[in-house]
C-alpha cells in the first residue's frame, strides 16, 4: 500500500473524498497507487463513493495539481506523513477516521505519550494559570503536551510544557505556512523546536471555521486522554471532549467557579462522568503511567492556594484574597461581590500590592501574583 508520496497527497487533495471514503479505498484496492489508476467503471461498484466522488476521483485536474501541491509543500520545509509511515502516531492511526496523511513542521518520536490539554479561548486568570501549571508538570515527566494553537488555554498549554523544555505538539486547522492566530508566530516557531505542528490541510488552506472540529477529533485521537481546563456550556473543547469518548479515550475536567460561564462547560463534563482533576496523579494513575521519581503529590500546592497566604491580612483582605483565587476581576466586580465600597476596595488593594499578594493588569484588573 506504500505508493508514492504523489499518490498520497493526490488523494488527500480530492474534495468530497474525506479521511473514511479514502481508507475504504486502500481496503478495497491494496495499494494506494491502484486508487490512482482506478478507472470511473470500477468505481462505480464502490457503495460508499457517490457521483461527484468517482467524478472527482477520475478528473485530471486534480492529478496535474499533485506537483505544484508537492512544490508547495517542499519550499515551506513541512514532510509528509502518511498513513502508512512508520512514523505515524500510533493512538491516531485507530480512530474510525484518521487522516490520510499529515503535514508536519518539526519532529515526532515514537512511542511518545501524548495528553490532550484544551480549553477557552477567552479563559479566566484561573484557567491560563492552571493549563501553564499542569501542562509543565506532565512535560517534566515525559508526557507530550498537544493542544490547538488557539488563542487562551490552548497557547498556554504549549507555553507551560516549553517553559520546562518539554515537548508539545499542535495541531492546526489551517496549512502550515498559515499562522493563526497570527500573534502566535513565535510560539510556532517555539513548538517546532521543541515538538512539531500538524495539520491535514495543505498549504494555502485557510483557517475555516469548518476545519476546527476536524482538526479537533485529531487533538484527541492522537492522545491518551484529554484535560478539558475551562468551557463554556458551548465550546470547542466540549466537542474535542466528545471526540475523545467515541474514540475510547479518557476524558478529565478542572473544576471550576459554579458561578463563572466560563465553567458550565467543565463541571457539565464532571457531572457526566469525566474525571475531576486535583492534582497530577488524578491523570496518571487513571491512565496507568507510572514514575518512580519522588516527586510532589498535587500540582495545586502553591502560594496562592497556600493557607499561609493569608496570615497576617486582616478580615476584609481575606475576603478579597478568597474572591481573587477564584479569577482576576475589575474592581467593579471586586466591590459588587465583596459589597464594599469602591474606596475601601482600592485602599485594600493597594495593601495588598505593597505586600506582594495581589498584581493589577491594564484596565483596573486585578489577580493573586503567582
Amino acid at each position: 500500500m506504500e505508493g508514492s508520496l504523489k499518490d498520497w497527497v493526490w488523494l488527500s487533495s480530492i474534495p468530497g473524498v474525506g479521511a473514511v471514503k479514502s481508507r475504504k479505498l486502500l481496503e478495497y484496492f491494496k495499494d494506494i497507487h491502484n486508487v490512482w489508476n482506478a478507472g470511473e467503471d470500477e468505481l462505480r461498484n464502490l457503495p460508499f463513493l457517490n457521483k461527484t466522488d468517482i467524478l472527482n476521483l477520475t478528473n485530471v485536474k486534480f492529478k496535474q495539481n499533485v506537483d505544484r501541491h508537492l512544490d508547495n509543500i517542499f519550499k515551506n520545509d513541512i514532510r509528509i506523513i502518511t498513513l502508512e509511515d512508520k512514523l505515524y502516531p500510533l493512538y491516531l492511526k485507530n480512530i474510525y477516521d484518521p487522516p490520510l496523511v499529515l503535514y508536519m513542521k518539526g519532529s515526532i518520536q515514537k512511542e511518545e505519550k501524548y495528553l490532550a490539554v484544551v480549553g477557552s479561548r477567552r479563559a479566566t486568570s484561573y484557567g491560563l494559570d492552571m493549563a501553564k501549571k499542569i501542562s509543565c508538570e506532565l512535560a517534566q515527566y515525559g508526557i507530550t503536551v498537544v493542544s490547538g494553537m488557539a488563542r487562551g488555554v490552548d497557547s498556554f498549554a504549549h507555553k507551560g510544557a516549553l517553559e520546562v523544555k518539554g515537548r508539545t505538539i499542535a495541531v492546526l486547522g489551517c496549512g502550515l505556512d498559515i499562522v493563526y492566530p497570527y500573534e502566535n508566530k513565535k510560539l510556532m516557531e517555539s513548538i517546532v523546536e521543541n515538538g512539531a505542528c500538524l495539520s491535514e490541510y495543505l498549504p494555502g488552506t485557510t483557517p475555516l471555521p469548518g476545519n476546527f472540529p476536524a482538526r479537533n477529533r485529531i487533538i484527541s485521537g492522537i492522545s491518551l486522554g484529554v484535560i478539558v481546563i475551562e468551557a463554556g456550556e458551548r465550546s470547542g473543547s466540549l466537542i474535542t471532549a466528545n471526540f475523545a469518548l467515541d474514540q475510547g479515550r479518557e476524558v478529565f475536567a478542572l473544576p471550576g467557579n459554579v458561578n463563572s460561564m466560563k465553567s458550565t462547560g467543565t463541571n457539565k463534563l464532571i457531572k457526566e462522568g469525566a474525571k475531576i482533576v486535583t492534582g497530577i496523579d488524578d491523570i496518571l494513575e487513571e491512565l496507568n503511567i507510572y514514575f518512580t521519581e519522588e516527586r510532589t503529590k498535587d500540582f495545586f500546592t502553591k502560594s496562592l492556594q497556600d493557607d499561609r497566604l493569608l496570615k497576617g491580612l486582616d478580615e476584609d483582605e481575606k475576603k478579597i484574597v478568597e474572591y481573587l483565587r477564584l479569577e482576576s476581576m475589575h474592581i467593579d466586580t471586586i466591590a459588587r461581590k465583596t459589597g464594599f465600597s469602591i474606596q475601601l476596595v482600592n485602599s485594600i488593594l493597594v495593601m495588598l500590592e505593597l505586600k506582594g499578594i495581589v498584581e493589577q493588569l491594564p484596565g483596573k484588573i486585578f489577580k493573586l501574583k503567582s
